[in-house]
């Protein structure tokens, strides 16, 4: 069950409002990198979280809702930023406040053009679940797995990407106002970060949460190979070595090497094609 006020988890306000910014702040809403899949993300693996405690799932669903105001945040800022755009063609640059701020007194159709269309043709100049080019976000990136260690290894990646985004946002608006959003939006990605590896530490670390799954035997794994870095230069030259390279692995269970990459099975040899598969053979 969830509850709603309606007063934004942070101010939104927009001094000048961008149409073309607006555009950016799509990719926050709806890209890969952005709030609709953290928030779904969270969601799903909080639902379907199991154990002995229910301490993960009230933190997953917790900060899956505090993603959901992150949304409406964004799509407040894109609608503010797209107030005064230029509806058609025909509306000069210099007789609008708007395209005059952002185009430095160019004309409409330039402002049009960067625009996503679909503000003006399906939503009336606001947001939709889309990235910056207008591509619906489709929830192929949400993970969940069921696995808490390999889901909150999948968040640290998210809460990065995410942070990466937002802090390229800040970088590209020109607005007091935006900033003033994203300089919050930026902290609490720190903070989502900082829980999920925190979790990954309550756990054990690396020495007690890897290799995912923890569950299966090790013994049954090709142990010869586990801690490998394979080479695969054809000459067999060995780039620059790291921490991956050589001395005990992160899980303690290992101690790395490199080895020249080599083929240690046979070329495959298919069976004819079946008459009625619809494959032809080259006749030679």
């Amino acid at each position: 069950m969830f509850y709603v006020d309606k007063r934004l988890q942070y101010p939104v306000k927009v001094e000048n409002p961008d149409p073309i910014y607006a555009r950016m702040l799509q990719q926050a809403i709806g890209g890969i990198e952005g709030e609709i899949r953290v928030c779904m993300q969270y969601f799903f693996q909080g639902w379907g979280a199991r154990g002995p405690t229910t301490k993960y799932r009230d933190m997953l669903l917790n900060t899956a809702t505090e993603e959901m105001g992150h949304i409406e945040m964004l799509a407040t800022a894109v609608a503010l930023n797209l107030e005064n755009a230029p509806a058609t063609l025909q509306e000069e640059g210099a007789a609008d406040g708007v395209v005059g701020a952002v185009m430095g007194g160019g004309n409409a159709r330039h402002t049009i053009e960067g625009m996503l269309h679909r503000h003006v043709l399906s939503t009336g100049m606001a947001a939709f679940p889309a990235n910056c080019e207008g591509v619906p976000f489709d929830m192929s990136h949400i993970y969940a797995s069921g696995n808490l260690a390999a889901d909150m290894y999948c968040n640290v990646a998210a809460e990065s990407t995410g942070r990466v985004l937002a802090v390229r946002l800040y970088n590209a608006a020109h607005d007091a106002g935006m900033k003033d959003m994203l300089h919050f939006m930026i902290a609490r990605d720190t903070m989502h970060q900082q829980q999920w590896l925190a979790v990954i530490e309550e756990l054990g670390g690396y020495k007690g949460a890897l290799p995912i799954p923890n569950s299966f035997p090790q013994e049954k794994e090709d142990s010869a190979n586990a801690y490998n870095f394979y080479v695969s230069t054809v000459d067999g030259t060995a780039p620059e070595g790291g921490r991956w390279t050589q001395g005990p692995s992160l899980d303690g269970k290992g101690t790395y090497s490199v080895f020249k990459n080599k083929p240690m099975g046979e070329e495959p040899v298919l069976s004819p094609a079946r008459p009625d598969s619809g494959a032809q053979v080259e006749q030679m």
